[in-house]
């Protein structure tokens, strides 16, 4: 069963830089070590040959998976400073659970966008943009650098709501989410109710889903020309034109799912909303988007 770990960052230069800290095999150099100094050799050919048959992996993961019973996927939820109307305490938590109903996902909220620069982020399967850098720097070169290479490298991206303004002074960022914020459009309809129209049945996200209502803010404000493959749109009330609501992109050899939708706690858990966040974020990753799907 799938859990949410939530992680708030104070001191960075705490964070470990990768797993090895938890690794068994560190535990067990240090056991070595105090028997050799006690010079008790027998119980150390012991602790070699335990070592020796067990397999070394995470604290709390299991040491093999089979192809029935595959190790889950690793989500890290990036959050921590966003526009003052977007309450990301209370949004990141909801989309954290979101994700998770998914049992294949093993989802990691982390409140400080520098975790970006950092080489522990190449410890995850798939890394999803909940964060805006409002009247702040964003993460810096080596957060753009390593979140580049990452989605390059094969692994997934997924961006929610206002993330598409999360680096708005890099150039490549655009090539990255497919559509960005521009400040200089209008930003949204009035928060409220509308459509979500869905435009493709046979992706394999939005395979049988439905047209949906939704209250949320219908963002009219996507920038930007790399190649996208729209999957919902919705129609403005104000200016009557169709919008993209939710779409995908490759980058490299990785997948990038993008959705503007998710303003609050009540659009997040909208139930087609919540299915359409999950079904993305499992894409991104090459997973199967519908769980138990009737084989």
């Amino acid at each position: 069963m799938s859990s949410v770990k939530f992680s708030p960052i104070a001191h960075l230069d705490t964070f470990p830089p990768s797993a090895l800290y938890y690794h068994p095999a560190c535990f067990l150099i240090a056991f070595i070590w105090s028997q050799i100094i006690m010079r008790n050799l027998a119980l150390l050919c012991l602790v070699l040959f335990v070592a020796a048959a067990c397999s070394c992996n995470k604290i709390g993961t299991p040491s093999l998976s089979s192809d029935k019973n595959p190790a889950p996927k690793k989500v890290l939820i990036v959050t921590g400073q966003d526009h003052p109307g977007h309450k990301w305490p209370l949004t990141a938590p909801a989309l954290a659970e979101t994700l998770a109903l998914d049992p294949r996902l093993q989802v990691t909220v982390l409140d400080n966008p520098a975790i970006l620069a950092y080489p522990a982020l190449f410890n995850y399967d798939v890394v999803v943009l909940h964060f805006m850098d409002w009247e702040q720097p964003d993460p810096g070169p080596q957060a753009r650098a390593n979140l580049q290479k990452c989605v390059a490298d094969g692994k997934g991206l997924v961006l929610v709501h206002f993330a598409c303004g999360a680096f708005q002074d890099w150039p490549e960022f655009v090539n990255l989410a497919g559509r960005v914020w521009d400040p200089d459009l209008r930003p949204h309809d009035p928060y409220g109710k509308f459509t979500v129209n869905i435009t493709d049945t046979s992706h394999p996200i939005t395979q049988q889903m439905h047209d949906f209502e939704t209250v949320d803010e219908l963002y009219t404000c996507l920038t930007g020309d790399p190649p996208i493959h729209i999957l919902a749109t919705a129609r403005s009330k104000v200016d009557h034109k169709d919008y993209p609501m939710a779409f995908v992109l490759d980058y490299g050899r990785g997948r990038v799912f993008h959705t503007v939708l998710g303003h609050d706690v009540q659009a997040i858990t909208n139930p087609p909303v919540s299915e359409l966040l999950q079904r993305g974020c499992a894409w991104t990753v090459f997973l199967d988007p519908v769980v138990n799907k009737a084989k």
